[in-house]
């Protein structure tokens, strides 16, 4: 017995299904918006009408940071200050240097204690070291992207040592995942800045996690290698990195990718839940100096996705990311 045949009025039906699910697959991702308030030195990120991140510059903080980094169902995936390690700032960047002619190093990873000591015993404004915004070049968004540029200063005692250039661009992917694309570069404002950081402690940038993401609240931490958890992971080569966790029954995370530049990139990762991509081995815990005229630069990305590293499509999105396909 033959089978039946769809009659011809069925076929219209079908071919709008067809349309419309065409549509969805090519239709606009949601929209990115910003909000600047200098008052509050807070620079506001939304996709599809939600906040993903804040970016907190005021006067009144030692580094400029991103805090909170929201996942897709709005879950802040970062802490801002914590013990142990109130230094840590949530998702930032930071070094060692000193300056050609300086009689001491000045530590921008520990700027938070060159503060003035509260009657608390916190530390506060104003810093010896800090890193200042100078100013926003370009605020822009339109659709599912935005792009920012900051200039900053990295700064001691009110002289300026370091300048830096960071560009950050957002992509909204849909279903309230986001990608950021960074690139930042370093100059010396005038002579020679030798940076003498260790190899234990510094990443290009870090992301401290809010503990219930972390290693030791049951998150997973999980390299493109294959490999897991600190033990397998840190001070080991890696294109990306991905931590992942279920909380209140949601399960969702967010990856770091380290941008091929053709040299090889080790990993700072911890499973209290502190990670990012080191610079090449030449400049991560070796000395070297950037002498005027020249530049430090990296890139790196951070993608906030649903699911873990294997749901959430981590793998598939870091090759389309460095072909140029984010999506």
């Amino acid at each position: 017995m033959r089978p039946a045949r769809p009659s011809v009025a069925a076929f219209p039906f079908i071919a709008v299904l067809a349309a419309l699910a065409a549509l969805a697959s090519c239709a606009s991702p949601p929209a990115v918006t910003v909000v600047r308030d200098d008052a509050a030195g807070a620079l506001t990120v939304s996709v599809g009408g939600r906040e993903a991140f804040v970016f907190r510059y005021g006067g009144d903080v030692d580094l400029p940071h991103y805090w909170p980094l929201r996942t897709p169902s709005g879950r802040n995936l970062l802490v801002r200050k914590t013990e142990p390690y109130p230094h840590h700032r949530s998702f930032w960047f930071a070094d060692t240097v000193r300056p050609a002619g300086g009689d001491r190093d000045l530590s921008f990873y520990n700027a938070l204690y060159s503060g003035t000591r509260t009657g608390s015993g916190e530390y506060a404004a104003p810093f010896r070291e800090r890193v200042r915004l100078a100013s926003f070049p370009k605020i822009g968004a339109e659709g599912g992207r935005a792009e920012l540029v900051a200039e900053l200063v990295w700064e001691s005692d009110g002289r300026a040592i370091l300048l830096e250039t960071r560009q950050l661009t957002v992509h909204s992917l849909g279903t309230g995942e986001y990608l950021l694309d960074l690139v930042w570069t370093l100059a010396p404002a005038s002579g020679g800045v030798a940076f003498v950081s260790d190899d234990v402690h510094y990443a290009w940038p870090f992301l401290r996690l809010d503990p219930p993401w972390n290693g030791e609240h049951g998150g997973r931490l999980v390299s493109d290698t294959g490999a897991s958890g600190e033990k397998s992971t840190n001070m080991k080569p890696a294109l990306w990195i991905d931590y992942s966790n279920t909380v209140d029954g949601v399960t969702e995370g967010v990856a770091v990718f380290q941008y091929p530049d053709g040299r090889e990139h080790r990993w700072l990762t911890r499973e209290y839940g502190c990670f990012g991509p080191r610079r090449p081995d030449e400049q991560s815990g070796r000395p070297f100096t950037l002498e005027p005229g020249r530049t430090l630069s990296q890139r790196a990305a951070v993608l906030v996705h649903r699911g873990d590293a294997v749901s959430g499509r981590v793998r598939e999105r870091y090759a389309a990311y460095i072909r140029g396909g984010i999506r």
